[in-house]
């Protein structure tokens, strides 16, 4: 096994090893991150958002209901959850008094929902033709038989759409790709710049895959995530940039024989 092996996709060097690989190759290596990834993502939602809405649905009345734009509570102000991403709470007036820590907040009132954030807020009427149950009753069988579906197909939808979202990125990069190599007298055909730009996309995933974890162990909160967000772009460019210079150079032409010889 060679140290690129190894290294694959850690390294700029691992990284520039996949324009000589297989196809085959590599798109079992990105099936293996975008897999990470996707299971990174079930588990922050899970944690940060799943398990806060069936709390939420847990300690509802067992009567309530949204019918004719309106909510029908029969209780004071009150939370129904709250954890460190999300937090729900009823309030009919939206008189502020109840404060959240969490970062995303939102509240139920008579007539509307307001997602307060670090933004501001956003606030959402309810539709005067629709029925819908506001109670512990109607909700929590129904929650508890969809909530693994749901987190399943998000699960694979974000899988397959980060494979779809690689493909066509590195048809957008391998251009740029290939012309570096050319100026640096690189050996990158067409094909192989097009591999070794969908190769540097990986490196980018792990790092929000890191994000996502440290959020998780309370390490980060919203913003710093964004942070890794916005990075795990950039990583990738860098790695795009960076895994040209470990390609072989091209073989120079053969000097020419000395007539007098």
């Amino acid at each position: 096994m060679t140290t690129s092996t190894l290294t694959e996709p850690f390294t700029p060097r691992g990284v520039a090893a996949f324009a000589r690989a297989s196809g085959r190759r590599l798109f079992l290596a990105q099936s293996i991150i975008a897999l990470a990834a996707a299971a990174s993502l079930a588990w922050f939602l899970n944690q940060n958002c799943f398990s806060v809405i069936t709390t939420a649905i847990q300690n509802l009345p067992d009567a309530g209901k949204i019918s004719y734009g309106k909510l029908d509570w029969p209780r004071d102000p009150a939370v129904l959850a709250e954890g460190r991403l999300m937090a729900f709470d009823v309030d009919p007036a939206h008189s502020g008094t109840i404060h959240s820590t969490a970062e995303v907040q939102v509240e139920f009132g008579r007539t509307s929902v307001r997602i307060y954030s670090l933004l501001g807020y956003t606030e959402l009427s309810y539709r005067p033709a629709r029925f819908a149950p506001f109670n512990r009753t109607d909700l929590e069988p129904l929650w508890g038989a969809w909530w693994e579906e749901i987190l399943l197909m998000i699960a694979v939808a974000s899988c397959f759409g980060l494979l779809l979202s690689w493909a066509v990125l590195a048809t957008l990069y391998f251009f740029p790709a290939w012309l570096l190599g050319f100026f640096l007298n690189r050996d990158l055909p067409v094909g192989s710049s097009w591999k070794l730009s969908a190769a540097a996309l990986m490196p980018g995933a792990l790092v929000m895959v890191a994000g996502i974890a440290l959020y998780n162990f309370g390490f980060l909160n919203l913003v710093s995530l964004s942070f890794f967000f916005a990075a795990h772009f950039i990583v990738g460019w860098v790695y795009l940039v960076l895994s040209v210079f470990f390609l072989p150079r091209t073989t120079a032409d053969k000097p020419k024989e000395n007539p007098f010889k």
